[in-house]
């Protein structure tokens, strides 16, 4: 149930609603009741415009929050108790989301808190459902665009960019938090996308209208003025940017579904860091007598590479029988196979990636996912698009990262064993990094502290030869609670479903095959693994 103060729920309900008491909600068994909720929701959701852009002023955030108070009763007046579970399981993705709307409102606060809530420019698509950390809902994706831009799309780039001037101008008005890290942190957001407007300009061609060239204008000059007012309120910005950890454990259990607390992810992802650095070691020295791995030199030999481990990747899979291999995986994977980046340049991925791409586009499981909600959504409206808040984040990090060190159980570098290596590196790297967020959140570390923790935990160096990845990654986890530790607290969470799968199989006298494991794991949507649990073996231990 959510929790809310009765005085706030009180007062929001008499200075905005002008009202004492709302009715009760009428009670209903009804599936299609949720389903018709869930399309409100969204559209209440979705902020009105205030003079053309979303509206997050405090005035209609506090309007907002006591308005959900009765999206959230006619949940609970809805009893799901007797539909069958994937019905239950969409009830209940319908309560997280609520949820984090609540704690949007009460904790989070990333339109008052988090500068780079207002970053409104895009030049790639995520690769998990939604953009990570908190988004405004007037984003430009720009990657969507083809350039030179043609005539029927000159609209409507010249529509989505005349957004941001009126956008940060409220912005400077709704900014009165003071989590120094977030805000900061935040000022880099808009010096890149200073950068990509000036960029853009040259872009769209010779042919582009005047209008559109005129609201590039005019969101390249609002986002310089936004980066030189942050920098100048910078020096008054003195408190903390976690959010604490009571509220963090809130968080991962009613938000994401994540069936731990603070101290449980500490004791994780410290465990995780101790057995990758051991299995490192282990793997080193049972490849002592084989040649090191040698990182592509040139692109024509990144390319090649590149080239064979997608084919040899895709061919592991279906040769062992390890999951469907549908048409549209390789296509997917082939469109992010990389391209050769020169040593001094390269972040910890492409260092990984340019050694051996295959244990990288193991992660890439994303993309697959991401075909599959394009070329067979889900049947349940509820499911079919990214849930909100990255809400999907242990199920989708989780897998991506899980499958690294599965598929190399499986022998996908029987032929290869130095790759091994990588696997236990990017393992690392995850649980160092998801250790510095937790410890930020819980206000004990700066975030350029979390940093070091992040730099030193990873073997080989690897994370400090390039400062960009670093600073994208804290500041992301610092921003979006939960994210930073979900690769590795979803990795665990997936280990858990295949071990209760597996056994409920033994004990009906039934083999285990991982083929249908993850047909079954693939069709039950990008939620949290905790509702996948219950939907493949019936277990709400993790509810």
């Amino acid at each position: 149930m959510v929790r809310i103060s009765g005085l706030l729920t009180l007062v929001a309900c008499l200075s905005v609603l002008g009202c004492a008491t709302a009715p009760p909600a009428p009670a209903s068994s009804e599936y299609a009741d949720l389903l018709s909720l869930f399309e409100e929701w969204r559209a209440f959701e979705e902020p009105p415009r205030l003079d053309g852009a979303p509206d997050y002023t405090l005035a209609r955030m506090r309007a907002a929050h006591a308005e959900w108070t009765t999206y959230r009763d006619r949940l609970h007046a809805i009893d799901p108790s007797g539909w069958p579970v994937e019905q239950q399981v969409d009830w209940h993705i319908v309560r997280a989301e609520l949820n984090g709307f609540d704690f949007n409102c009460r904790i989070l606060r990333p339109w008052e808190r988090d500068p780079a809530f207002y970053q409104s420019v895009w030049t790639y698509q995520s690769d998990t459902p939604a953009h990570e950390g908190p988004t405004n809902h007037a984003l430009v994706e720009l990657w969507t665009y083809d350039f030179p831009v043609a005539p029927a799309e000159d609209a409507r780039l010249t529509e989505e960019l005349r957004v941001i001037p009126p956008l940060l101008a409220q912005a400077r008005g709704n900014l009165t938090g003071n989590a120094r890290d977030l805000w900061v942190a935040g000022i880099r957001n808009f010096r890149q996308q200073s950068t990509v407007l000036r960029v853009l300009g040259g872009q769209v061609g010779e042919n582009a209208s005047d209008e559109l060239r005129e609201a590039i204008r005019a969101a390249h000059k609002a986002t310089n003025e936004m980066a030189a007012w942050l920098s100048e309120q910078a020096p008054s910005k003195d408190g903390p940017s976690g959010i604490g950890k009571e509220n963090y454990t809130w968080y991962l259990q009613n938000v994401h579904l994540v069936p731990m607390t603070w101290e449980d992810e500490v004791r994780l992802l410290q465990r995780e860091l101790d057995r990758a650095w051991t299995s490192l070691r282990l793997d080193e020295h049972r490849n002592r007598a084989l040649p090191q791995l040698v990182p592509a030199a040139t692109p024509a030999e990144y390319d090649a590479r590149a080239d064979e481990g997608a084919t040899r990747l895709m061919r592991f899979l279906a040769d062992n029988d390890v999951m469907p291999v549908l048409p549209n995986m390789e296509p997917a994977l082939r469109e992010h196979l990389g391209t050769f980046v020169p040593e001094a340049t390269r972040n910890f991925f492409w260092i990984t990636a340019h050694h051996d791409p295959v244990p990288l586009y193991t992660h890439f499981y994303h993309w697959w996912d991401l075909a599959q909600i394009r070329d067979d959504p889900h049947p349940s409206p509820i499911r079919r698009g990214p849930l909100l808040y990255n809400i999907f984040d242990s199920r989708a990090e989780g897998l991506a990262t899980g499958v690294e060190e599965m598929f190399m159980h499986a022998g996908l570098y029987d032929d290869s064993p130095r790759s091994r290596e990588i696997v236990w590196i990017m393992l690392a790297q995850r649980a160092a990094r998801g250790l510095g967020s937790l410890y930020a959140h819980a206000n004990e570390m700066t975030m350029a502290e979390a940093g070091k923790v992040h730099v030193k935990w990873t073997p080989r160096g690897w994370m400090s030869t390039e400062p960009e990845l670093l600073l994208f990654e804290q500041h992301l986890y610092l921003r979006q609670p939960g994210y930073g530790t979900s690769y590795v607290t979803g990795k665990f969470l997936i280990e858990q479903l295949v071990a209760a799968y597996a056994e409920q199989r033994e004990e009906r006298g039934e083999p285990f095959v991982l083929r249908d494991f993850f047909a079954e794991l693939n069709a039950c949507g990008v939620i949290p693994v905790s509702l996948i649990r219950w939907q493949m073996t019936g277990l709400t231990d993790q509810l």
